[in-house]
């Protein structure tokens, strides 16, 4: 993986962006690499996190649009076909 665990920033210190690419260089790293099973362990406890964190942003991203938007936001319908 391209950070090692000496540089990487504290999860809960990422932007959305910085986790999300964080997060995808993790999923390269595990199913590319031959990984010994205690440094995969850790990349897949730190995807986790990682997983968790995106969400939480995006949650907090999706209350604070809804705040903004008041009763005009209209819910996304998918048309078929």
């Amino acid at each position: 993986m391209a950070n090692s665990k000496n540089n990487q920033k504290p999860v809960e210190e990422l932007s959305y962006e910085e986790a999300l690419a964080e997060l995808e260089a993790t999923v390269a790293s595990l199913e590319d690499e031959q990984n010994p099973l205690e440094e995969a362990m850790k990349l897949y406890e730190r995807g986790q996190a990682l997983v968790t964190r995106c969400g939480a942003l995006l949650d907090a991203a999706q209350l604070k649009v809804q705040n903004l938007a008041g009763e005009s936001i209209v819910e996304f319908e998918e048309e078929s076909e």
